[in-house]
């Protein structure tokens, strides 16, 4: 038995609930969660329309991103064993028991190890958020020169995108308030900018859409560019030949150890906004739903 953040039809707040973990596969690994990231998609999935989007009918557990202790491995698995400290990402929305709750069961191919210099609380921040990132960055392509916009550079997808695109090669410019500029040029921008260019000015040849403006960002690209977003209600459609990418980020562990070593090296900059208590979750489910965060905020068992 675990205490679970559970998001179900008839309430409209998660309810935590001590619950029974699903068996282990062989191919699985219980983890005891240390801590984990209350992310925008969270609060979606509280009792909001993404249970429609999904066919969520039923109780279901939340949280996707999360660091934690290996308490058991399934008998196929090679790479971990017990006492080995990961990331994980939890994609399963159905799934009774994610992330947000005192253990929880995930494939290992969805698990990292921690590299050293990467604190264990820190690195709950990563795993959705960066795998989103480079997943974005990764449709573009090869730099060749481009220059790229990232919109919510100063958030936790857009920090990510804006420096995995710089060290690719891409010439970067963050759209975020002046007052992110310091973060922005630090994660390796080389401008910011605090409003989205108007015509005649459509002189990006790429978009990553860390803020999800969609069509609200077509009109930043050149004609003929490439925008990358994540899935929206009111997705982009492709208007002057552009291409329209749209990402659902998917469990890579080889991708997030190496965006862990990343981390680890200071070329992405995990942060963490606060943290509370996992049955103080409404606090932090709050902060994230109102927006304007710096970091993410974590709930730790």
């Amino acid at each position: 038995m675990a205490l679970a953040l559970l998001s179900r039809h008839d309430t409209a707040s998660p309810v935590l609930e001590q619950v029974t973990l699903p068996p282990l596969g062989p191919g699985d690994l219980r983890i005891r969660v240390v801590a984990a990231s209350v992310d925008p998609v969270d609060t979606l999935f509280d009792g909001g329309p993404t249970r429609m989007i999904f066919g969520l009918d039923g109780t279901v557990g939340l949280g996707w991103s999360f660091s934690g202790v290996i308490t058991e491995t399934g008998a196929e698995v090679t790479g971990f064993a017990v006492g080995d400290k990961v990331a994980a990402i939890h994609r399963d929305v159905t799934a009774p028991v994610r992330a947000h709750a005192e253990e929880t069961v995930v494939p290992a191919a969805s698990a990292a190890l921690l590299p050293a210099g990467l604190d264990l609380a820190d690195a709950a921040t990563l795993p959705l958020n960066a795998l989103t990132a480079a997943q974005m960055v990764d449709r573009l392509g090869p730099a060749d020169g481009r220059n790229l916009l990232v919109t919510g550079a100063a958030g936790a997808v857009g920090g990510y995108a804006v420096a995995l695109a710089a060290q690719a090669g891409f010439a970067v410019t963050g759209l975020a308030r002046e007052t992110d500029h310091d973060f922005v040029r630090r994660a390796g921008a080389r401008a910011l900018v605090t409003e989205l260019p108007e015509l005649p000015e459509r002189s990006f040849d790429a978009v990553v859409d860390g803020a999800v403006l969609h069509a609200g960002a077509l009109g930043a690209l050149r004609d003929g560019g490439t925008f990358v977003g994540v899935v929206s209600a009111s997705p982009a459609t492709s208007e002057r030949g552009i291409e329209v990418v749209i990402v659902n980020v998917e469990p890579d562990g080889a991708q997030l150890a190496g965006l862990l070593a990343l981390a680890a090296a200071g070329v992405l900059e995990p942060r963490v906004a606060g943290q509370v208590p996992l049955a103080d979750a409404a606090t932090a489910y709050s902060k994230v739903a109102g927006g304007g965060q710096r970091g993410r905020w974590l709930l730790v068992p």
